[in-house]
């Protein structure tokens, strides 16, 4: 299974997603393309990229969902009684 999932969060102004300044705990963000200052920090990023993170679970939920009915066929392609499709 796919253990790792990366996805670029991006400025809610601009849509940059590789110019962040963030201070040493992330309480403090700031865009360098756009000067937007997120001052709840990374916390505040995260809630404004909610969509980028939805796609990342629906791509966590469909994997797991296709190796699981692997599995589960892989486990009982003998049996008569159980068909797995």
């Amino acid at each position: 299974m796919k253990t790792n999932y990366t996805e670029k969060l991006t400025c809610a102004t601009c849509g940059s997603d590789s110019h962040f300044e963030f201070n040493e705990d992330r309480s403090y963000v700031k865009c360098i393309n756009c000067n937007r200052e997120y001052l709840g920090g990374y916390e505040e990023l995260l809630s404004l990229n909610q969509e980028t993170i939805e796609k990342v679970k629906q791509q966590i939920g469909q994997t797991a969902k296709k190796e699981i009915i692997e599995h589960l066929k892989d486990v009982f392609k003998n049996n008569k009684n159980i068909r797995i499709e």
